[in-house]
């Protein structure tokens, strides 16, 4: 019913608009053409002021509304981000001045300078220092922006320090790979040796379960943790992120630190940033008790795609850590009896069971 309703009254205006434009032809029959088209230029003409004016306050009331509610205000929750932030903010001041100025003197003018009695339209064909003037500032402004563009695309996308000084202690930067599938995202930790095994797509839930296709014949595989939830990572620390996909293309946004990369059949890709505040401290700075770190699928990748996302916790390194060593090594997982605390709590049982065994003949006896 909603969708009919919708139809008619499109209908309607649509038969509103035709007759109001038949009744004009009318009047213009009978007031003759010229008459009614410099009527129509007047109209025209206050229109065009009019629109320019009641356009720039709302755009002033939009900005006032809506301003507050963008993450603008909170900054980037990243050292890197705080450089991209810069970029957008000098590009949208450079932009929006230009914008500006150019739609005043475009909608003044057709004010200006409407049709009038008297006036005759002066036609400019060309003029070389004038082509040059628009052409050329244009261009070095936009090869200045590019320059900058690039700048900071090299270094979130090359590699990392390999440790950085954090209240006077050297750390090593943080390695995570996050894979994203329909529609969800994977992520996996190295061991203790700071490696992360390699994979084989040949290898797809061999053994069941192996859903990142892990090389268990790699020994560096061996330690590694698989997670399914939350990505989490230490505060102050530079963190490495190997991006894979597995099916389609795929987008790993993080608009809180202003980061997002492709995630690509295939073709693994990287970035890399520094958080800022933990979890908790965005809470506060928001004020939002349930704030979380989104990880987000800006790519359109199905029909699923809406419902594609994630979370990062971000937390101190001595939370990190504990967390870390809270989570068991996949190889483990899939191979149980492989397991050494499992292992050595059959052998306790064993032993047990053969001390009750000999204390039973020893009463027996």
């Amino acid at each position: 019913m909603k969708e009919f309703f919708v139809i008619a009254i499109a209908v309607m205006i649509f038969v509103v608009i035709f007759q109001i434009s038949k009744a004009s032809e009318y009047v213009s029959v009978l007031k003759g053409e010229e008459t009614t088209r410099k009527q129509n230029n007047k109209i025209n003409g206050f229109l065009m002021i009019s629109f320019l004016i009641l356009g720039l306050i709302g755009v002033w009331i939009c900005n006032e509304w809506y301003y507050p509610k963008t993450l603008t205000p909170q900054g980037a929750a990243s050292l890197e981000g705080e450089k991209i932030d810069l970029m957008l903010n000098i590009t949208i001041g450079i932009t929006g001045v230009v914008f500006i100025i150019t739609q005043v003197l475009l909608f003044w003018f057709s004010y200006k300078y409407q049709e009038k009695d008297g006036r005759k339209a002066f036609y400019f064909p060309h003029n070389n220092k004038l082509e040059l003037l628009w052409t050329t500032i244009p261009a070095l402004a936009l090869t200045v922006l590019v320059v900058f563009g690039l700048k900071y695309w090299f270094k979130m996308t090359s590699e990392p320090p390999l440790t950085t000084i954090v209240n006077g202690v050297e750390k090593k930067t943080t390695l995570v790979e996050i894979t994203g599938h329909q529609f969800g995202w994977e992520m996996r930790y190295p061991g203790k040796d700071g490696v992360l095994g390699k994979k084989n797509f040949k290898l797809y839930n061999t053994p069941s379960g192996n859903t990142l296709g892990v090389d268990f014949n790699d020994p560096a595989s061996l330690d590694d943790i698989h997670v399914s939830s939350d990505m989490h990572i230490p505060v102050g620390i530079p963190v490495k992120l190997v991006i894979n996909s597995m099916d389609v293309i795929h987008d790993v946004g993080l608009v809180h630190f202003r980061m997002k990369m492709d995630a690509v059949p295939g073709i693994p890709t990287t970035l890399w940033f520094t958080p800022k505040y933990t979890t908790e401290e965005m809470k506060k700075r928001t004020g939002n008790p349930d704030f979380v770190y989104e990880i987000s699928c800006d790519q359109m990748c199905g029909k699923g795609h809406f419902s594609m996302r994630g979370t990062i916790v971000v937390e101190s390194e001595a939370d990190y850590n504990k967390w870390l060593a809270s989570q068991k090594p996949e190889y483990y997982t899939l191979f149980p009896d492989k397991d050494p605390s499992k292992m050595n709590q059959a052998k306790d049982s064993a032993s047990a069971n053969k001390q009750l065994a000999q204390v039973s003949i020893a009463e027996k006896k």
